[in-house]
């Protein structure tokens, strides 16, 4: 937990949180979207964590206790998927494991609404969405399936209220993302327009937010080194890119090639 008298992340902690990624390799349970598994398996390789991706309920709690980070993403959710969430999450919160929910294109579908209000309510160590996904969980609209109608600073209000009625912190993607706990307000300013023209990165930040979670207590400094971790590469990929094929594969591989120190300069420029 973090108190009233915690600083804002700095670059120098994010550069620890991914040299301890590297040096730890957390387990991530990733109870993911059918469209991004395999995408989101390969970023926590890239950086360095070791993905696991387990749905059935008769499994879920079991890997859930013993993970580093759980992550619950509903981009597809349905009851079967929706009773393993709810098992892995008692699961992680018993054992005390971090866990991160990214409430996909909540708002409008109703089962994955109901269900999201049903899961912040047990205090997620991290909440990752886009604006109108944030501003759904505060009884919003919602946006146009998984693209947001608004922007963080939007919503900034909502996420700080949300964060500071829970235990949780709350890191709102855009092309400037708003992160925070309900007492600090960080933004990072970095990335790239490629960033969002490819399916998945959004979910992979999400599960990269619980590896870094795995490693910390300070969930704002965790969401802050994934972001920064994720924007940076998303910058060095497409230098070289030539469409959003060619990004995909240089943003794995500038996540696994960038040092902690350039992610902690970068966060030191990028962090306000």
């Amino acid at each position: 937990m973090t108190s009233a008298i915690d600083p804002a992340p700095t670059g120098e902690q994010v550069g620890e949180v991914v040299e301890a990624v590297r040096a730890a390799a957390p387990l991530v349970h990733c109870m993911t979207n059918s469209v991004v598994t395999g995408f989101t398996a390969n970023v926590l390789l890239a950086a360095g964590a070791a993905p696991a991706m387990v749905d059935a309920e008769e499994e879920s709690g079991v890997l859930a206790a013993v993970a580093g980070a759980l992550l619950v993403n509903l981009g597809t959710v349905d009851e079967p998927r929706a009773r393993g969430m709810r098992v892995a999450v008692a699961a992680a919160r018993d054992a005390g494991v971090p866990w991160v929910l990214d409430p996909v294109a909540i708002g409008a579908l109703p089962l994955r609404t109901a269900l999201a209000a049903e899961l912040v309510a047990r205090g997620p160590a991290v909440v990752r969405g886009n604006a109108s996904e944030v501003a759904a969980l505060a009884g919003g609209a919602g946006g146009r399936g998984v693209d947001s109608l608004e922007s963080p600073d939007d919503v900034a209000d909502v996420a700080r209220d949300l964060a500071g009625s829970t235990p949780t912190v709350v890191a709102t993607s855009g092309p400037v993302d708003l992160l925070t706990d309900g007492r600090r307000v960080v933004r990072v300013d970095a990335g790239h327009p490629l960033l969002t023209r490819v399916t998945g990165v959004g979910c992979a930040l999400g599960a990269l937010v619980a590896a870094c979670a795995a490693v910390t207590d300070d969930r704002l400094v965790a969401a802050a080194a994934a972001t920064t971790w994720v924007c940076l590469a998303g910058e060095r990929a497409a230098a070289g890119a030539s469409g959003p094929g060619s990004f995909a594969v240089a943003l794995l591989d500038h996540l696994a090639s960038l040092t902690p120190d350039a992610v902690a300069a970068r966060a030191t420029e990028a962090l306000s």
